[in-house]
């Protein structure tokens, strides 16, 4: 429904569906102060009340993610309790007869310790073993925790990078990652069929109350030091920090819960130069600082920035909320400051745990990399120059760890990434992880600092060994009831009108994640593409462009994913050839008149 609504007893501005949502919402099993708004929005914003209900809040492939407040597509209480009843079946039909165990973490959100809570309970009161984080804890920390105590699945209350407005439920399995097939789609299936708050066991009955607290177990600081150990065990080159610990280091945490563990972290890999930047550095849902809490955003990383500047700092890292994303700057060789992107963080990390291990005569014959579609391919070509097998997967972490779990046997993971900022070391956790990246990179720094250079000369050098790629990211945001149509209509789109050049280049090849084909426009070959399928096309050009198109999974966004790249005869042409990529990405842009 698309018009504006005058009033909302007016059956003609009225859905009549939307209008059944809201009368169930106030006549049923909800506390009042949620009816009371339901009619402070109809009297007041009746257009905002449309937009809570016009929907159900999907429960995607990750769980769900949406902003908070009353309404069938808000996140608030019923809807993450309606979650977890439909979550709680799914393991009671999978496990039936043992003892179900499940962990539960949240983040700095607003509202995030409630709906943990609250998703504990609900879980204990179908009969299964919780633990519950005592205080807000990194996601990462949930997917390693999973593992340590043998969990069933796991929970964490969290909506990443998103504004203050957003919340989210995370849901895992047992293995550390986050539902994949055929587990998502079941687990959807059971949360589709609670179409009631009545259907959930909110709290088990009076008589069995004391059975119902003694589910639930609060942990906390024993798994931060089981966290802490795994993730010390990571460093390759400790005797290169003991040469360079007072590297400066300014790190923030964007007001999120990496402050719980990064700090501890640094000092226990022996970095004692660190600088927290405090005006980010308390746990806060409103993000006071920033409009977007994401270390992707130059805006949220500015503080930190300005903090860098004044210490002359070497490295600065900022880690997102919920500790998952981590972005970095350092100085060029003129010694000017740089956000150094995800796709260049991505490749100095692989290609240093790479190197360091052969350097170290601790590289395996079975090492693996693993990256995603929509990140740069010059990963690839680092791994192939070094004889280590790169495989590539959809875009998630979840697809990662998938993989790691099918060649757990045969091949020895060393690494995941993805543009969008996320790193995972190591295979005792399966989601991204910002906290043991952090302590990664900055050890990075430390040993490119006692070659008596900086991560991005480094970088630069691999330019010139492997090749410059360089990358680029457009998101359209599409709002509203109209909206996911409208990115559907741009997908169909460009399926169905590939364009036969783009930028001057040739189209020459077509992949189709969606129908799972890939095409040759030049010769009409034809293959099966081996991964599960996906809405995301690529167009492959003749001159080695590579151009992504792909709705996000978590938000109303269409992302659009640019790669170019070029010969770099030697490290003093990298301004002009740097200038002359993002010539050919603009032009791709303008072409495609995005």
């Amino acid at each position: 429904m698309h018009k504006l609504i005058a009033n909302y007893n007016d059956i003609q501005y009225m859905d009549t569906k939307i209008k059944d949502r809201v009368n169930v919402w106030l006549n049923g099993s909800f506390d009042e102060a949620t009816k009371n708004e339901i009619k402070k929005l109809e009297a007041e914003n009746p257009d905002e009340l449309t937009e809570a209900f016009y929907r159900n809040l999907e429960f995607g492939t990750g769980g769900l993610r949406g902003i908070m407040g009353v309404g069938t597509n808000r996140i608030n209480r019923y809807t993450i309790g309606m979650a977890t009843q439909g979550y709680a079946n799914y393991l009671k039909k999978t496990y039936p007869g043992g003892e179900i165990r499940v962990a539960v973490a949240h983040d700095s959100r607003n509202n995030s310790r409630s709906f943990a809570e609250i998703t504990a309970n609900v879980m204990a009161a179908n009969g299964i073993k919780v633990f519950l984080f005592e205080s807000l804890r990194p996601t990462p920390e949930l997917s390693f925790a999973i593992r340590h105590l043998g969990c069933q699945g796991g929970v964490v209350c969290t909506a990443s990078h998103n504004p203050k407005e957003y919340n989210g439920y995370k849901a895992y399995w047992n293995d550390g990652g986050q539902l994949v097939p055929p587990h998502d789609k079941n687990v959807i299936a059971e949360v589709d069929k609670i179409v009631s708050v009545d259907d959930v066991k909110w709290s088990q009955p009076a008589a069995q109350e004391d059975g119902d607290k003694t589910r639930i177990r609060l942990i906390g600081k024993d798994m931060d030091e089981a966290y802490w150990q795994m993730a010390k065990e990571l460093s390759v080159y400790p005797e290169v920090i003991a040469k360079q610990h007072d590297l400066k280091i300014v790190y923030t945490p964007i007001h999120g819960t990496g402050i719980m563990l990064v700090p501890e972290l640094l000092k226990r890999y022996g970095f004692t130069n660190v600088t927290i930047v405090e005006e980010q550095a308390k746990p806060d849902g409103n993000f006071p600082t920033v409009v977007y809490p994401n270390p992707e955003e130059s805006e949220a990383m500015s503080i930190g920035l300005e903090k860098a500047k004044t210490i002359d700092a070497d490295i600065l890292l900022g880690t997102d909320p919920d500790a998952d994303r981590v972005g970095i700057a350092v100085k060029d060789p003129k010694g000017n400051w740089v956000l150094v992107n995800g796709n260049q963080t991505a490749v100095l990390a692989f290609n240093y745990l790479i190197e360091a291990r052969k350097s170290k005569g601790i590289a395996r014959a079975n090492d693996m990399v693993v990256k995603t579609i929509v990140t740069t391919d010059m990963i690839n070509r680092i791994a192939k120059g070094n004889n280590v097998t790169c495989y590539d997967v959809l875009t998630g972490f979840k697809w990662i760890a998938e993989l790691i779990k099918e060649k757990e046997s045969s091949e020895n993971y060393i690494i995941g990434g993805e543009e969008s900022y996320g790193l995972m070391v190591g295979s005792k956790l399966r989601d991204k992880d910002a906290v043991s990246a952090v302590a990664i990179l900055s050890e990075m720094a430390a040993y490119e600092k006692n070659k008596g250079r900086s991560l991005f000369e480094k970088l630069i050098d691999l330019y010139v060994q492997y090749g410059f790629y360089k990358e680029h990211l457009i998101s359209i945001t599409k709002k509203g009831m109209r909206g996911q149509e409208e990115i559907a209509e741009m997908m169909e789109s460009f399926r169905k009108n590939t364009p036969k050049t783009i930028n001057g280049s040739p189209v020459v090849q077509l992949l189709d994640y969606e129908l799972r084909r890939g095409k040759n426009l030049i010769t009409g070959e034809e293959w099966e593409i081996k991964l599960p399928k996906s809405n995301v096309l690529q167009f492959i050009l003749e001159d080695g462009s590579k151009i992504s198109a792909r709705p996000s999974g978590t938000e109303p966004k269409i992302k659009f994913y640019f790669s170019v790249n070029t010969k770099l005869g030697s490290a003093a042409d990298f301004d002009k050839v740097s200038a002359e990529l993002d010539q050919r990405i603009q032009s791709i842009i303008t072409d495609l008149k995005l």
